[in-house]
């Protein structure tokens, strides 16, 4: 790991670019979190100004000379930095800033139609967030397809066609086992009244042992629960609890998971602009190992468990660890994504995936998107989209602008199984610890696998030094057949 030894004027441009960028983490955290809904229009404004001060120093000329004087000294640094300012000099400024203020706008009006349970109302902002994404993606004409494009703000070099081969292996792998699942006996999940203030106490107990500390750290509440780190020792975290289901808590391993990441990087890389995760999909991996291959595993359980009982006396007292395993991992076709098991996750993200293809190359217009939508959910899930809110509402993404990130997802779920495989592997007595509500050294293994490298590799460099080879969903479906062929008795 190189310790920066940068050009002083090199270094106070990209500090310039991550205060930007920490700036704009903070507004936008607290438009989700702690403003008030008549502030949406001027947090707008704001967050596009940020967008365009940011865009001007990432593609000033004076950069690219700092990088050509550099480039011996810290060649890694000087290779992402020049890829972030060749991209972004394609992209006019004020475009740049539109895209920010659309999604700010955006935003706003999913909350009222989510409030209205009623697409109609979110409908003008969805085509503006569209049409900026395929204006954005003209700035880059060369491109095989112009999704392409906008997936590369997500997962630097990955292409539609390579996810769509990804998705076509799992596709293959998930269905027949869903439909083995299906034929047994229906299973329920944990029912129960489990009060929200006890849930966050113990979530915040279980969220401490991995590295949550509250000198650097805070939870709050959201609409829909999410993760962002201005810093490295500013590290926020949302979850969303009910009074009548516990998937808060899974949902708050999961943040965190995105939350170690961040806080993990190399402090050598503050403020170089290279000190965030290097993709979405490699951060998705951290968040879904957390949430489904620890936090869903009988050895996280054999110790939190007995704590979870003392929480919840009157719901859980009967209940031992295999009847408690098997309720916390049924496998049931659902409507909502984040919500849905590990199981049938993938096939709510591929579904987001081919609808944004259509929407971007024209064959789905924004209009049909909810019919759209609901015959999807009929044909991969089984299931009936019974309203808006149900359905094509559920996700803040597309109100954001955020068009290609759905794959990174399922590329998470993929990579997840990869390094837990090697975590198995590598780290002794890994599951013994866990039973003992040990996790130091799995989020030790992460930090020097993972985390601590920031964007100093791309994804695909990363990926093969972690795990020893490219993305391979054969990791991920095996467990699950392992796994789930055990608690189902396939």
């Amino acid at each position: 790991m190189p310790s920066p030894s940068l050009d002083p004027a090199l270094a106070a441009r990209l500090g310039e670019l991550s205060d930007l960028r920490h700036a704009g983490h903070v507004l936008a955290w607290d438009q989700q979190v702690m403003m008030p809904a008549a502030g949406g229009r001027a947090r707008g404004e704001a967050l596009g100004t940020i967008r365009r001060l940011h865009h001007e120093l990432l593609v000033d000329a004076q950069l690219g000379t700092l990088l050509d004087a550099a480039a011996d000294a810290e060649p890694r640094i000087v290779r992402t930095v020049r890829r972030d300012h060749e991209i972004e000099r394609r992209v006019p400024g004020e475009l740049a800033a539109e895209i920010s203020r659309a999604g700010s706008d955006g935003y706003a009006a999913w909350l009222a139609a989510r409030e209205a349970n009623d697409f109609a109302v979110f409908e003008p902002a969805l085509r503006r967030n569209i049409d900026l994404a395929r204006r954005y993606a003209g700035c880059f004409p060369e491109a095989a397809h112009p999704y392409d494009v906008l997936l590369d703000r997500y997962e630097p070099g990955a292409t539609a066609a390579q996810v769509a081969t990804l998705f076509v292996a799992l596709r293959d792998g998930l269905v027949p086992l869903i439909s083995e699942i299906a034929m047994q006996p229906a299973r329920q999940a944990l029912p129960g009244d489990f009060p929200v203030a006890a849930q966050r106490e113990i979530g915040l107990e279980m969220v401490q042992s991995m590295g949550f500390d509250r000198t650097g750290w805070r939870l709050d509440d959201a609409v829909h629960p999410f993760a962002v780190a201005p810093a490295l020792r500013d590290v926020r975290v949302t979850s969303r609890f009910d009074d009548h289901s516990l998937t808060g808590l899974f949902a708050l391993l999961h943040e965190v998971g995105h939350g170690l990441y961040e806080h993990g990087v190399d402090p050598a890389l503050a403020r170089t602009t290279l000190d965030t995760g290097v993709s979405l999909g490699v951060h998705e991996s951290q968040s879904r190992l957390w949430e489904n291959l620890v936090g869903r595993s009988p050895a996280f359980w054999t110790h939190w468990l007995p704590r979870l009982r003392d929480r919840f006396p009157l719901s859980l007292r009967d209940i031992d660890l295999d009847a408690f395993m098997r309720a916390i991992n049924v496998v049931r076709p659902t409507l909502i994504r984040v919500e849905a098991d590990e199981v049938t996750y993938s096939l709510h993200v591929i579904l987001r995936f081919e609808l944004e293809l259509g929407l971007i190359d024209g064959t789905l217009d924004v209009i049909d998107l909810p019919a759209a939508w609901a015959a999807k959910m009929k044909q991969f899930l089984g299931v009936d989209v019974p309203d808006d809110l149900h359905g094509v509402l559920q996700d803040i993404h597309w109100s954001e602008g955020i068009i290609g990130y759905f794959p990174t997802y399922a590329i998470g779920n993929v990579l997840a199984a990869q390094l837990w495989q090697v975590a198995q592997a590598e780290i002794e007595g890994l599951d013994d610890a866990l039973s003992r509500g040990e996790v130091g050294a799995l989020r030790v293994w992460l930090r020097e696998k993972v985390h601590r490298h920031g964007r100093l590799y791309t994804p695909a460099e990363l990926i093969e030094q972690a795990v020893g080879g490219p993305l391979d969903p054969a990791p991920m479906l095996a467990h699950l057949r392992a796994k789930y062929g055990a608690l189902y008795g396939l």
